[in-house]
């Protein structure tokens, strides 16, 4: 399941700062600790900052259960930015949004951070709790309120926790003067409330219905009746917890009967803490209820889950589960884990899923890093034609590769940048080809440099090439880092001039791809998430205007009309053309066998002067989807071409490299179902496209299973606003590092 982790950390995510500002947060350490417990429960897991860019992130990165995804959930840990009742915000805004998430609703938090509300509360439900005032101000009065060294009173703020602002007295004057004090600093209304002398539990409770309590928590107050916990003590200073509590079995019963009265009282869901404290008599009174009870490791709660038995990763997974029951049911959960198993490539230990755990853990803490990778890549700038470039893109790549264990090398092509080929093994064959190119299609005077937003990286090359690149470097770097990757035979092969038409790398292409079981192409994923199992091929043509200039004048308009005529007729072998389509940029969801799409990507007349001929030029792509239509293709373009007009101007064609067509095989299909079970494990569904541009994949031979798009999730290629989802970096990186793992020979 796909898990989101969702604390606050940047309280600038705001559009104003406006009300009273949290002063609670999750340590990140803990926050880390909760995503790594998920991750060792199989879960795909992020954490995100619940701030005003959540939706965004929580879009990009949640299934969409309405498009037929099993559905995600969110592991709530986020207290709030600013303003009133700041534990609803977040739960409000997922129920807006329709994704399901851990613990209380919005009414419930509302009720359970409103002291003064949840002691009304208490009341109704005839739950035995310390008489109490509301003050809006320090002049407020009440005829049955005493203050005295015997009837001391206890204040606080009444929507704070972590004994924020606390404070005891036992006359009037410090009353008053308390009251003032907490609502000139947190700004709201203060809870006044006797004191129980005595002693103070915590109580916390897992699950919903008839929830299950944990031991019972006594906190030591060190033999003192009229100590308290400040907020000093639970953030600095723990006191000491004795667990479980020394009561007797009746009164264990009778409290835990309590919490559950309490829990209900105010509608609470998946898990809480029940603070109390006993008199002299062994009365008890309920204090408040923590709808977010901290989960951090010196809290009350996790000591309870600990002498439960449950150890930090069962507390954890074991919350989500009855949050996913709750909201799913027992049977759509189980439906649901029976599903993933079944996408699982085999029957797993738990040993075996541990590396796979601290894979996923790595990789999520390694995407600032993915990220920067990208920048610097989109930032060296490198068009096919700047060598220089080219090749300084390649050598940092290639000192990448040298530190992960690869032997690089670098095979030199004339007026084109280094090729690299980098291999982690000394064997005659690879596992895994990983193919893309160093080189983009723009020139230097239309780059569009990165930029990043809440959700998009955007920048010449991101999609086309070098997010795909940053992928495999992750993925390879999380493989070594779990001590798989020498395990793996796998080469990665970058040619310079995949931005054109590919033809100085296609013989190393070729020969590579002849020693590989399977190629994984690393051009972006289709905007829809999907990987690439088609692509048109290309022919090129060079289209150029002759005529017999000493048998007959010939003028410049002859010329033109006689060109334009002939593009006309080579336009109309368009065969079912997608509509609107930038060949090079956007793919689209249906190739129809024998479609062909004509696309003039140059032209240029020039009318001369004197006795200069008049000259017309253009080059022409030809798009197919039958590979056995290029023969047929070529000999169509001489016919129209070489019609002549009555003042004798004709057209000469000679033909540009291309690349041929790529159909799914049923090799190619193994894979893909491969990568589909891999992706199930993870819950990222796969589809399949078919591209109209062709790429450097469209060179390997049929003996290698093959498939493209396992680059970062993307589009717009070769325009301004080319771009890529920074969460599928992750996605991406998690999917081929776990592809590389299932793809492994099974003869060593």
């Amino acid at each position: 399941m796909r898990v989101a982790v969702v604390h606050n950390r940047d309280a600038s995510g705001v559009i104003n700062v406006f009300g009273p500002q949290n002063r609670e947060r999750y340590n990140p350490r803990t926050v880390e600790r909760v995503a790594r417990a998920l991750e060792s429960g199989g879960h795909t897991v992020r954490i995100i900052d619940g701030n005003m860019h959540i939706v965004e992130r929580l879009r990009d990165f949640m299934p969409r259960v309405i498009a037929g995804d099993r559905p995600g959930m969110v592991f709530n840990m986020a207290y709030g930015i600013q303003g009133v009742s700041r534990y609803t915000h977040l739960p409000a805004m997922l129920e807006m949004l329709g994704v399901p998430y851990v613990g209380s609703g919005p009414q419930a938090h509302g009720m359970a951070l409103d002291k003064v509300i949840a002691k009304i509360m208490f009341q109704a439900a005839g739950l035995p709790t310390a008489g109490f005032w509301n003050f809006s101000s320090p002049d407020d009065q009440f005829s049955d309120l005493i203050c005295t060294p015997e009837h001391r009173l206890i204040v606080k703020p009444k929507m704070e926790a972590v004994s924020y602002g606390i404070r005891i007295v036992d006359n009037e004057a410090d009353l008053r003067e308390a009251v003032g004090t907490i609502i000139n600093e947190f700004g709201q209304h203060v809870l006044v409330e006797q004191f129980i002398p005595g002693r103070e539990l915590a109580l916390g409770l897992l699950g919903n219905g008839d929830p299950e309590v944990l031991p019972i928590v006594e906190i030591d107050l060190e033999g003192d009746p009229n100590a308290i916990q400040t907020d000093s003590d639970k953030l600095r200073r723990p006191r000491g917890k004795l667990c479980p509590a020394p009561l007797s079995e009746e009164q264990t019963a009778d409290l835990q009967d309590l919490a559950k009265r309490a829990f209900r009282s105010l509608d609470l869901y998946d898990f809480a803490r029940v603070d109390l404290r006993l008199d002299a008599d062994n009365n008890p009174y309920i204090l408040e209820i923590n709808s977010m009870a901290s989960l951090g490791l010196t809290g009350t709660y996790v000591h309870a889950a600990e002498v439960a038995g449950y150890s930090y990763e069962a507390m954890v997974n074991r919350m989500l589960d009855v949050a996913a029951i709750r909201y799913f049911g027992a049977e759509r959960l189980q439906e649901m884990e029976q599903a993933e198993s079944a996408g699982q490539i085999r029957k797993r230990s738990e040993q075996d899923d541990r590396p796979r755990a601290r894979l996923r853990t790595y990789l999520r803490s390694s995407a600032a890093t993915i990220e920067e990778n990208v920048e610097r890549m989109v930032d060296l700038r490198t068009p096919t034609e700047s060598v220089d470039r080219v090749n300084q893109l390649g050598e940092w790549i290639g000192r990448q590769l040298d530190a992960l264990g690869f032997r690089v090398e670098r095979h030199s092509r004339v007026g084109l940048g280094d090729v690299l080929l980098a291999h982690n093994h000394i064997y005659d064959t690879d596992d895994v080809l990983l193919l893309s190119h160093l080189d983009t299609g723009a020139p230097i005077s239309e780059w569009a440099p990165y930029r990043a937003d809440d959700s998009r990286i955007y920048g010449t090359g991101v999609a086309e090439s070098k997010g795909g690149i940053a992928v495999a470097l992750a993925a390879l770097r999380g493989l070594r880092y779990i001590r798989r990757l020498r395990r793996l035979r796998v080469a990665l092969l970058l040619t310079s001039d995949g931005a054109a038409s590919g033809a100085g790398g296609r013989q190393m292409i070729e020969a590579a791809a002849s020693r590989a079981r399977h190629v994984i192409g690393l051009k972006s994923g289709d905007p829809s998430g999907s990987l690439i199992t088609a692509r048109a091929g290309e022919h090129r043509y060079h289209l150029e205007s002759t005529f017999n200039r000493r048998r007959r004048a010939v003028s410049a308009e002859q010329v033109l009309r006689h060109f334009n005529n002939r593009i006309l007729a080579l336009q109309d072998l368009n065969h079912h053309p997608p509509e609107d389509v930038n060949p090079d940029a956007v793919s689209v969801d249906s190739d129809p066998l024998n479609s062909v799409h004509a696309h003039i990507t140059q032209m240029r007349f020039d009318a001369g002067g004197g006795r200069l001929p008049q000259r017309a030029e253009a080059q022409l792509s030809l798009r197919f989807t039958d590979p056995e239509a290029g023969d047929a293709l070529d000999q169509e373009v001489d016919r129209i071409a070489s019609a002549r007009s009555r003042s004798g101007v004709r057209m000469l064609v000679s033909q540009r490299p291309g690349r041929p067509a790529l159909r799914p095989t049923e090799g190619d299909r193994a894979l893909l179902a491969t990568i589909e079970r891999v992706g199930e494990s993870i819950s990222q569904k796969i589809s399949t496209a078919f591209r109209w541009a062709p790429s450097d994949i469209c060179f390997a031979s049929e003996s290698a299973a093959r498939i493209d798009g396992m680059g970062p999730i993307g589009g717009n290629a070769r325009t301004d606003d080319e771009y890529i989802l920074r969460h599928s970096l992750l996605d991406r990186a998690t999917l081929l590092a776990l592809t590389l793992l299932e793809l492994r020979s099974k003869e060593r």
